[in-house]
């Protein structure tokens, strides 16, 4: 890809942001971060980004985004709490791998979600991009839940929605939030590898 066209790409959504984007978009990052290393602040912050989110996505018609911000506020709550409140004989919830059964949930989840986001959004909405929109969606869907659980495979379901959404967010004209992705998904695979060694360390304790 024209290196050039990425630095374009990037100074237009720079002049073209919003102040309501620019908040979300660096409580986005920062969640993400505070993620990555196991703070709980990754929470409040992600509070924050979700919200505002929620009523770019309605202005914007990305009606199924909309939808899983306001989840990710939801879920956000309920991850605090869990990652805050581990088993009497655990100090914190430590991170694990997820086992058949879980993995079979998530495939479940995803997949219901899926068509019935797709179908929705189709018959019911005018959104131009109900397909696009339900796969991040579904599969972001499917990341938080996991997330909550502190399952290392969140990482991989964060890895693909972030990927798919730089260029639908592109397309759609939110530039810079299309670039926080992009950088979301290079933050998400150094999340996978923390994780994992994170993993490996709690397994052993």
């Amino acid at each position: 890809m024209d290196f050039q066209f990425l630095l374009d790409g990037f100074a237009e959504g720079l002049r073209n942001m919003t102040w309501l984007e620019g908040i979300a978009v660096f409580f986005g990052i920062a969640s993400v971060f505070y993620s990555i290393r196991e703070r709980i602040w990754v929470y409040p912050t992600g509070l924050v980004s979700t919200l505002i989110y929620v009523w770019i996505c309605f202005e914007y018609k990305l009606y199924a985004d909309m939808g899983i911000n306001a989840y990710y506020f939801a879920m956000s709550i309920f991850g605090w709490y869990i990652w805050t409140h581990p088993k009497e004989n655990q100090a914190v919830l430590p991170v694990t791998w997820l086992d058949k059964r879980g993995w079979l949930y998530a495939v479940v989840i995803f997949a219901v979600s899926y068509l019935l986001l797709s179908q929705t959004l189709t018959n019911f909405t005018d959104s131009d991009v109900p397909y696009w929109d339900s796969f991040t969606t579904a599969s972001a869907f499917v990341g938080m839940w996991l997330m909550a659980k502190k399952k290392v495979e969140n990482w991989i379901f964060w890895i693909i929605t972030d990927l798919v959404s730089v260029p639908l967010y592109f397309y759609k004209g939110l530039i810079l939030t299309s670039f926080q992705f992009l950088f979301f998904t290079v933050l998400a695979t150094i999340g996978l590898f923390a994780w994992i060694k994170s993993a490996k360390i709690y397994a052993k304790a």
